[in-house]
């Protein structure tokens, strides 16, 4: 029996790639200097994973920024408006293209946009989407996937195994960028190429290479199924010697199980975390020479694995295939997962007990492959720890379970439809057309993080630390008035993270010290996790904007993060359904806004940024989720007066599948990412006929390039030719924590002299 991984953290265990990246793209370290912090990265990585007795590890697992994005670069899939980078960077090999599609690039004379960014199917991990047009070519065009095994085979022999994103996946998660052609139609041109990259690596001595092909458990067209069986049966007529592994995720195969079993590849990999129940059916149609790899370990969440659980289904697999056709994994990529647990001496021993990390994860594959040998004592220290978790005084609060039991459809209604809101709002703040706002947050400069760091270590008292905090809150406002914004923020200098600063407030949640994830090139998380039933002690952010509506004359908007995304972007309880637990949370925010209204903060904003990102990948479960999660936001804006104005913001998303929902949420204003895509995302808005108000975000804030006043304009313009200008709001697609503020600066100052522009030359209807 063979234990494998399918993929591991890369960002370091103190993030070292964050850091490097940054200092990189500041000019302060060389691209030498880069990747020596990459290497040891790797070479850690690989030796944590072989110490583990791990059978299969990855390489090419690592990269800078994005694997789709590297996948892009592979392939030579470079969209034209970046060949002037390319004649100017040469110097550099390839990675100041590679960061110019991932950031944008404004240098040089150059003023080239960024590539669009999503969601990674239903996670907050975001990629790079891919840009084809009808007569798009493929070629090996960046060869780092050879060095990248030659390196790994040097340190793991033959347990070294390339990992690269499957084809028809890479197509299917990328855009046509111009009519007349469905990208699925580029397989035959591709395929070629994925033989060339597989010979290549079998040439170099690899044994097994795993190609991620999460779009098989997705609903698929008939074309697209037979993408799936043309792409791997011209792979199987071209390549042999060497063992293809097909790796889904994230849901179960369903009505393409037979499809994925037939598929001519040595082993398929199910994710049993999310869906231990399609198991049954694999193994009722699996073909004799098929291994199975079996996603037993959650890579997705910090609990530790349920060892009879995960036992039961590794015995009906080795029932049936016997030991050799059977591989224990995780469910994904450990990507998803904090690094090490060892790392965190803070947290309650007892709550700690019940958890995993990457590191442990990897021991949690080794000792279930273990006991399947015989070593019992590893199973009963299991079975204690799992015990002790589902009996905990730390966990459940009768009070809180009654208050979500007592919920009912009046909990979730505003007071008045929104045309009547909409008109005592418009009386209330008396805004011009096209007003404008941020979403939030603005620039965590260095001084602001240390001032948080001298906190935490008593180098600053409470009242030092937040005399300071006040001084920054005023001088962003000032600069806001200056400019003239018509709502303010109060940039929330005083938060650490949109959800962990929430989470640090309400019972039920802990946090850990270095517990980062990645979410996009440098980003990095440090998502709360959830270990017990949600309330609501005090006020969390009554004080902070309080303070600063006592500051203007202007309307200043209190900034909350709704249930769904604190769900989303938190580990959450496995041990009661989704759903549960987010209408205790939602209680707690609905609470909080409450709290607010009475403070006199006329404004709320309630970020949802990640609601879409929870979409079950399967449209028939959709519903369901659709429901609660548009009811827990409900249950958050419900009880205010209707001169209250409620805002929610929406990430990276494609709405078109859920616009009957956002609308039920009923926010008086929402706002959205539209810049990348040049409004592109509006058409769904336009075509529902969206009956609220709408801000369109009209620069990227995910890179540091400045738009211009009459690019801004223009894509105001564009939104007006598809949505009432009465309705239309002037804002960035989303909070400006990760930029620096000169940028900030110029990109607001040109954003507010594009509304102004706007008002002058697009009618406004009465």
């Amino acid at each position: 029996m063979l234990t494998q991984n399918l993929g591991y953290p890369r960002i370091g265990s103190q993030r070292q790639l964050k850091k490097a990246c940054e200092q990189f793209w500041a000019g302060k370290i060389d691209l030498k200097e880069l990747k020596e912090v990459a290497r040891k990265i790797k070479e850690e990585n690989w030796q944590t994973q072989l110490d583990a007795g791990i059978d299969l590890i990855p390489c090419n697992d690592f990269s800078f920024y994005d694997q789709v994005l590297d996948t892009s670069l592979m392939l030579g899939v470079i969209p034209q408006r970046y060949s002037p980078v390319l004649s100017q960077v040469k110097a550099n090999s390839e990675i100041d293209l590679y960061f110019a599609m991932a950031r944008g690039y404004q240098k040089d004379g150059l003023d080239i946009t960024a590539m669009e960014m999503t969601k990674w199917l239903d996670t907050n991990y975001h990629y790079i989407v891919p840009e084809f047009t009808a007569n798009q070519e493929f070629s090996i065009f960046h060869e780092n996937i050879f060095g990248e095994y030659n390196s790994a085979k040097q340190q793991l022999g033959q347990k070294a195994k390339p990992v690269l994103v499957g084809p028809v996946s890479y197509l299917l998660l990328g855009k046509e960028k111009e009519a007349g052609f469905e990208r699925v139609d580029l397989i035959k041109k591709l395929v070629p190429v994925y033989i060339e990259i597989i010979n290549r690596l079998k040439q170099q001595g690899a044994e097994w290479i795993q190609l991620d092909e999460p779009c098989l458990a997705l609903d698929l067209s008939k074309k697209e199924k037979e993408a799936f069986e043309f792409a791997y049966r011209s792979i199987a007529n071209r390549v042999s010697g060497v063992k293809l592994l097909v790796a889904t995720y994230f849901e179960a195969l369903l009505d393409n199980t037979q499809l994925a079993v037939n598929l001519p590849v040595a082993a398929l990999h199910l994710d049993l975390v999310r869906a231990p129940e399609q198991l049954d059916e694999v193994l009722a149609l699996i073909p004799a020479h098929l291994k199975l790899s079996l996603g037993l370990v959650d890579g997705r969440n910090v609990w530790k694995n349920d060892y009879e659980k995960s036992l039961s289904l590794i015995n009906k697999a080795v029932e049936k295939l016997g030991t050799e056709r059977v591989i224990i994994a995780p469910s994904c990529s450990l990507l998803h997962s904090p690094i090490d647990l060892d790392l965190e001496t803070a947290i309650d021993p007892e709550i700690k007990h019940w958890m995993a990390f990457a590191k442990q994860k990897l021991n949690e594959i080794s000792e279930l492959k273990q006991i399947t040998e015989g070593n019992n004592d590893l199973l009963e220290t299991n079975i204690k720890a799992i015990a002790s978790r589902r009996s905990s005084q730390k966990v459940h609060k009768q009070a809180v379970k009654d208050r979500v039991a007592a919920i009912t459809a009046a909990d979730a209604t505003r007071q008045s439809a929104f045309p009547v809101r909409q008109q005592l709002q418009r009386e209330r703040f008396n805004l011009p057309s096209f007003p404008t706002t941020t979403i939030g947050s603005f620039p965590q400069t260095d001084d602001i993080r240390q001032l948080r760091a001298k906190l935490k270590k008593g180098d600053l008292t409470l009242e030092q630390y937040e005399k300071e905090i006040e001084q920054a809150t005023i001088e962003a406002i000032r600069w806001q008035e200056e400019i003239g914004l018509d709502v303010l923020v109060h940039g929330e200098f005083e938060r650490n993270d949109m959800v962990e600063y929430f989470g640090e407030q309400l019972d039920g949640f802990l946090f850990s010290k270095n517990g980062w994830v990645q979410s996009y090139g440098s980003r990095c998380v440090k998502p709360p996790v959830i270990y017990g039933d949600v309330s609501r002690p005090k006020d969390m952010t009554v004080r902070w904007s309080a303070f600063a509506a006592a500051q203007t004359d202007k309307p200043m908007k209190g900034m909350l993060t709704g249930p769904v995304t604190i769900l989303q972007w938190s580990f959450v309880r496995d041990d009661q359904p989704r759903d549960v637990t987010t209408n205790q949370i939602a209680l707690a925010i609905h609470d909080e806004v409450l709290a607010l209204e009475a403070a006199g903060i006329g404004i709320v904003q309630i970020d949802e940024a990640a609601i879409r990102e929870g979409l079950p990948l399967r449209k028939a479960k959709r519903p369901h989720y659709l429901d609660w999660a548009v009811n827990a936001f409900r249950i958050t804006a419900s009880g205010v007066q209707d001169q209250t104005q409620i805002h929610t913001h929406m990430c990276y998303s494609e709405f078109n599948d859920i616009i009957e929902h956002i609308a039920a949420m009923d926010a008086d204003v929402i706002t959205i990412e539209t810049s990348r895509s040049q409004m592109e995302l509006l058409q769904a808005f336009a075509h529902f006929e969206y009956p609220n108000e709408i801000g369109p975000g009209v620069y990227d804030i995910h890179s540091p390039r400045v738009p211009t006043t009459q690019e801004m304009a223009s894509l105001l313009a564009k939104a007006a030719d598809l949505l009432p200008a009465q309705h239309l709001w002037v804002n960035p697609d989303c909070g400006l924590k990760t930029r620096k503020w000169p940028e900030t600066k110029a990109a607001l100052e040109n954003m507010v002299a594009a509304a102004r522009q706007a008002r002058e030359q697009i009618s406004v209807e009465a």
